[in-house]
């Protein structure tokens, strides 16, 4: 039987975070890590649909692994996540150049699908689950910094935006049970990382809804329990989306948590711990969820709040449920209750039927919005979804691209402001390791999610210290230690 495995993952973090529980599983089941598909058995790699360029880099290296198969035959060969759940008969038709198919939720069915395949069948798991979140795996954290960890709170997304696969390859929304998040953070902590971030599609949506005696099952009576057992706990205030239990199944006995108090259940690990999330949608951020950033020193003042278009009428299109003016209104609040917080955005130029009144709309909010850094692209029709079955991807690629780039330079714009008026300002840095260059120098993250270089001799990765910026680079502040 195979025994050593290789991995590479492609995609968002969620995937880093799905990789590191497809090396637990293997582990557990006796396999090996291989840092080189050379000697590797099985070779596995994590994908990505949310674009076709994703999917294209994939089927690139499919290409190198069917050479690795000609000469090493008893190589097995498998495809794993979100364009394994899309393309599961195109993936098995490709020349027998893939041994096994396996979806976001099949993971725990890997190490019977590498026996499978090493009989010689094609062995393909691709069901969705309502209730998988592999809360009970401790991620084995591959090619990892050592100082940042990322911790999955749940799995799947609701919101069905019109351009998103991710409902489709990822299934429904579900939250994974509060404590074995806090047990993973706890764990992250004690093996050294000082930083976590908590991922999901939408992470402001997360909702644990513990059980109850049945004659409490009422959202009314949910919340009076809570209320009479509160000791001290925040949570009572924290509690939101309260549902009768026939919407979501009620297991165990604990209290119904949401994402604010989650939030602050993982702030209190401990007071060196980082905290991080993404992704937030518009739509669910909460004042509750920046007064507990507010309270909580170790939470990392950035929020990563994807826009996508600053027009009412593309966002309507694109159904992502909230307008300019609500958008711009959370800006506000971030701007109110957490001042100094920084601000990133994902933006799509050339949505269907974006018209160049729509695109100017985009530039202005970006320009009242004042984001720290943004993630830009073009649209990209990908099959299966709302805009793909109902709407005309009629923007013609040169004007997308003209868009995109003025876009692109808006941002930099914005960028080069943002980092001049740090410059002067101290900064704690949470140092993560050697810059590239100048030799000799560290690099760390501010809280804000900045990237700082700094020369230093005598800190590790982990350390915590305060650095003044000198100056800046378009994507790097550039500072010195302070002693």
């Amino acid at each position: 039987m195979p025994k050593k495995y290789y991995i590479e993952t492609y995609g968002c973090q969620m995937n880093v975070a799905d990789s590191e529980v497809v090396a637990s599983i293997l582990s557990d089941a006796g396999y090996s890590p291989s840092v080189s598909i050379d000697d590797a058995d099985i070779i596995l790699v994590n994908t990505c649909s949310i674009r076709e360029n994703a999917e294209q880099r994939v089927w690139g290296r499919l290409d190198l692994f069917r050479a690795q198969k000609k000469k090493r035959p008893q190589v097995i060969v498998g495809v794993l996540g979100c364009m394994a759940e899309r393309l599961k008969e195109k993936l098995l038709e490709s020349g027998k150049m893939v041994d096994i198919v396996a979806g976001p939720d099949a993971y725990r069915d890997l190490p019977m699908l590498v026996e499978t395949a090493a009989a010689g069948n094609p062995a393909v798991n691709v069901l969705l689950s309502r209730e998988e979140t592999y809360a009970d795996i401790s991620p084995v954290r591959l090619g990892s910094n050592g100082v940042s960890a990322f911790i999955s709170i749940m799995r799947g997304c609701n919101n069905m935006c019109a351009y998103c696969v991710v409902p489709y390859v990822r299934g429904a929304e579900r939250s994974r049970d509060p404590e074995s998040i806090i047990r993973e953070a706890k764990e992250a902590f004690d093996m050294g990382f000082r930083e976590v971030t908590l991922l999901g599609q939408n992470v402001n949506s997360y909702a644990w809804n513990g059980a109850v005696p049945e004659d409490e099952v009422t959202p009314a009576g949910l919340l009076k329990k809570i209320s009479d057992q509160d000791s001290g706990h925040r949570f009572s205030n924290l509690v939101n989306g309260l549902t009768a239990p026939d919407r979501y199944p009620l297991t165990g006995k604990q209290e119904p948590v949401n994402f604010a108090g989650l939030l602050e259940m993982v702030a209190s690990v401990h007071p060196e711990l980082r905290v991080r999330y993404s992704t937030s949608h518009p739509k669910d951020l909460s004042d509750d969820v920046l007064e507990v950033m507010a309270g909580h020193n170790n939470i990392c003042r950035h929020i990563h709040l994807p826009v996508q278009s600053g027009s009412s009428s593309v966002l309507k299109r694109m159904n992502r449920k909230y307008t300019r003016e609500w958008y711009l209104g959370r800006v506000a609040a971030i701007n109110r209750i957490l001042p100094g917080c920084t601000l990133s955005t994902d933006i799509i130029a050339g949505f269907c039927g974006e018209t160049e009144e729509e695109h100017q709309e985009t530039l202005s909010l970006m320009r009242e919005a004042g984001f720290d850094f943004a993630y830009m692209f073009k649209y990209s029709e990908r099959p299966g979804t709302k805009a793909s079955r109902k709407m005309k991807d009629d923007v013609p690629d040169e004007v997308k691209t003209r868009r995109l780039n003025e876009i692109i330079a808006l941002q930099n714009e914005i960028s080069a402001v943002s980092k001049k008026a740090d410059t002067g300002q101290t900064f704690e840095v949470l140092v993560e390791g050697p810059a590239k260059k100048p030799a000799g120098a560290m690099t760390g993250r501010t809280s804000g999610n900045k990237v700082v270089v700094f020369r230093a001799s005598e800190v590790q990765p982990g350390d915590y210290v305060n650095v003044t910026v000198t100056r800046s680079t378009s994507a790097t502040l550039i500072g010195n230690l302070m002693t």
